[in-house]
């Protein structure tokens, strides 16, 4: 159920997650689905399930073995990329609704602190290693995912908007925060 209601989130938005929509794609009757979850609970359990799962995609625990540094160049690329253009889009549309959707609203915090927990966390890695230099982890995570999210912004955007420095503006800034070269994520991203 909430893989169905997160993919319609994703694809087409939070407000298309009905329990008859859902049930519908599962070929059962909304009772069934409103029995597991209230409705405005399903959309709020849905966009927490797809969060969850793209900090995971752009994290993944497989890759905790590898430096700090190709970590975070990997997280800021996959981060930044055209396939994460449906997640900017989920975000801008969660940020707005929330206001309005309590449940909603707490899901989101969730989220963004479990995402700003991870990043801090990589961050004080790579300080500790001397990878980076920092010194403020928690503000350097906060300036990234502030710039990831203004980028997220665009998500709607027309395509003639698409400078080139936009792709790049997340990895800018996270360089400059950590001390580190022009284009070292971008190239660490590849290794």
């Amino acid at each position: 159920m909430l893989r169905t209601a997160a993919r319609i989130g994703l694809e087409e938005s939070l407000e298309r997650i009905t329990l008859r929509r859902v049930a519908d794609e599962l070929g059962v009757r909304p009772g069934l689905i409103g029995h597991y979850f209230p409705a405005d609970d399903l959309v709020s359990e849905a966009f927490a399930h797809a969060a969850g799962h793209e900090r995971v995609s752009l994290l993944p625990p497989a890759e905790r073995t590898l430096p700090p540094l190709r970590r975070l160049a990997r997280f800021l690329v996959r981060l930044t990329g055209d396939d994460c253009l449906d997640l900017g889009r989920l975000w801008l549309n969660a940020r707005h609704l929330s206001r309005f959707k309590p449940g909603l609203r707490a899901a989101v915090s969730a989220q963004e602190a479990a995402t700003r927990a991870a990043l801090t966390e990589l961050i004080e890695e790579g300080v500790r290693t001397g990878a980076f230099t920092a010194e403020d982890p928690l503000g350097v995570t906060v300036q990234i995912l502030v710039t990831v999210d203004g980028l997220g912004s665009y998500a709607n955007a027309d395509p003639e908007l698409d400078h080139p420095v936009l792709a790049g503006m997340a990895l800018a800034t996270a360089e400059r925060l950590l001390g580190l070269g022009a284009g070292t994520l971008r190239a660490e991203a590849c290794n």
